[in-house]
């Protein structure tokens, strides 16, 4: 690791946080606070991971030809710079502009509210009833709502109450397969699929099944939502949901419904659908993307070009206690 990747997340280090999470792994392994410390600030120097990085992928019970196999934060930040064109971030970042350039595969009609007026904006919402507001940069699924038409009698209120909301697109509400509704009916349970582009194609690299869980409409694990790695090959959940406490289900506690070897409709043309979003900006060369199946088939609900490097290294995951670095550096030198 270079020393300038080092000193920028020493820069960005909380000290009471990083306190915090040694003496919690220091109860817990029974190992000195002041080893686990120096323990982590070794994982900053020699890996790129940070505080947070080390007790998510539990790096006080991994050697270090483990370690070295993991995508950590600062290696992310690395792979995002150097393959994904910053120029380009913005048709990512921006709801509105995302939506426009991958208008074919959303498959569902949406709104951009800085582009429109309140009359506008309130025929929308009641032309279908309930509709989604998102903002227009956000992530993790903070700040998206649902709007009931039921409760809008005049634009102007419903107009200044997304504006105050950060409102950046309305979508009509998507509405999953039954049979990924059987999971967790309560949110959209999206596919997280990777793909990564070098000089001889589009490859899907990994994938997850996100579901919410607690009565919430989100599935997204930031927002107590879990998630399960799926079969390339099959589509099918190969191991039990997890949380980010940790927690593992191979039966949904909510639903009661089988997690565990559970098989996605509509797997390969989803599959299809990421790979061929994947070529409509190839200076963006790594991209997750989050997919809802419907009845009809695979819809496309964002691009993410900044992917997440936790959600896919989980622990309960990883039994082996080896990482996906090998595999990203497989397709992408």
């Amino acid at each position: 690791m270079k020393l300038r990747q080092f000193f920028k997340l020493a820069g960005k280090v909380k000290l009471d946080k990083m306190l915090t999470y040694a003496k919690d792994i220091s109860v817990k392994t029974g190992k000195p606070k002041l080893f686990i410390l120096a323990d982590m600030m070794w994982c900053a120097l020699r890996y790129s991971a940070g505080y947070v990085d080390y007790s998510v992928f539990e790096f006080y019970n991994i050697d270090g030809k483990h370690r070295k196999t993991y995508i950590t934060r600062g290696i992310n930040n690395e792979f995002i710079r150097k393959f994904n064109d910053r120029e380009y971030w913005h048709l990512f970042d921006n709801k509105d502009e995302f939506n426009d350039l991958f208008s074919i595969y959303l498959k569902r009609s949406w709104l951009s509210f800085l582009s429109s007026d309140a009359d506008t904006v309130f025929d929308f919402v009641k032309r279908y009833g309930k509709v989604i507001s998102k903002p227009r940069d956000a992530s993790c699924g903070k700040g998206i709502i649902i709007v009931n038409a039921d409760e809008w009698n005049d634009a102007a209120s419903l107009y200044k109450m997304l504006e105050e909301n950060a409102c950046g697109v309305l979508e009509e509400i998507v509405v999953q397969h039954p049979l990924m509704a059987s999971l967790y009916p309560h949110s959209v349970n999206t596919l997280r699929i990777s793909t990564v582009a070098n000089d001889s194609g589009v490859y899907p690299i990994y994938a997850l099944i996100r579901m919410g869980n607690g009565g919430k409409f989100v599935d997204n694990l930031n927002s107590g939502g879990m998630a399960a790695p799926v079969d390339l090959k099959s589509g099918v959940i190969s191991m039990p949901a997890a949380d980010k406490n940790a927690v593992t289900y191979s039966v949904h506690p909510q639903t009661n419904a089988q997690i565990t070897g559970f098989s996605i409709p509509f797997w390969q043309e989803a599959l299809d659908m990421c790979i061929e979003g994947a070529r409509v900006v190839p200076q963006i060369r790594y991209i997750a993307w989050d997919i809802a199946i419907t009845e009809e088939g695979p819809l496309m609900i964002e691009g993410n070009h900044f992917p997440g490097h936790d959600i896919i290294q989980l622990p309960a995951h990883s039994p082996d206690k080896t990482g996906l670095l090998p595999l990203l550096k497989k397709h992408l030198y």
